[in-house]
Parts: structure tokens; sequence; C-alpha cells
């Protein structure tokens, strides 16, 4: 029981002090798993941004003026590429600023490849939304 426990020796702390930092060291690990669930909800938002993008273009594609169902979708899918590099230069300054005690957390490069990976698909897609037209280069 704690009453019982001897009293520490000068150079070791107490009970007390090794549970308050076990505590926090946990509590910063939960702050780490939670900054990787939200990187993750920023990537869904990312992909759902680009979905509304080519959804746009599919639904509306033969609005007049023609280039303006392309302008719409276009913002949408840059828009969630925009998200996707903001998302991990955010998940990456965060984790910077945090230690993992008891957890084996996600390494920042994996962050930033899914990241880029996202914004460079999004910039091909409109570089085609643009570029094609019915499965041919426009003249």
């Amino acid at each position: 029981m704690a009453q019982d426990d001897p009293p520490p020796g000068p150079d070791e702390p107490d009970k007390n002090t090794k549970w308050a930092e076990f505590r926090t060291d946990l509590a910063e690990d939960r702050n780490i798993m939670a900054m990787e669930r939200t990187f993750a909800g920023w990537m869904r938002t990312a992909f759902a941004a680009i979905g509304i993008g080519l959804a746009f273009k599919a639904v509306f594609g033969e609005f007049d003026p023609p280039w303006l169902a392309k302008a719409i979708a276009t913002v949408f899918i840059l828009a969630g590429g925009w998200l996707a590099i903001s998302a991990e230069r955010r998940t990456c300054r965060t984790l910077k600023k945090l230690d993992a005690h008891k957890l084996d957390a996600v390494s920042p490069p994996n962050f930033r490849t899914l990241a880029y990976a996202v914004a460079l698909g999004a910039a091909i897609l409109v570089a085609g939304l643009w570029i094609l037209n019915d499965g041919q280069i426009s003249g």
C-alpha cells in the first residue's frame, strides 16, 4: 500500500512524480495518435474534393459554355491537392513537437509520400481534364 512504501531516497523521485510523468508520456502518445487520425481525415477530405471535381465534370460535361464545367472541376481537384499538402505540413510540424514513448509512430516521410502522391495525381488529373477531349488530345 502507498502508506507502507518506504520514503524515496535523496536521488529517487517520489512515486507520485513517477506516475505523473508516466501519465504525461501516455498523453503525448495519445496526441500523436490523434494527429495521425486528423491527417487521415484531411486526406479523406482531399479525396472527396477530387471526387466532387470529377463528378462535376462527368455530370455537367455538356455545360454551356463548355469550359465552365472544366473550370469548376479544376477548382475542386486542385483544392483536394492543396488540402493534401497542407495536411502533411501541419502533421509534420506538430509531430516535431511530440515524442513517442510507448508508441511506434508513423514517420513523417510516409505522410509526405502520400500527400505529394495525391497532389501529383490531382495535377495530372487537371492536365488530362484540359488536354484530353473524349479520350483524344484536344485540337
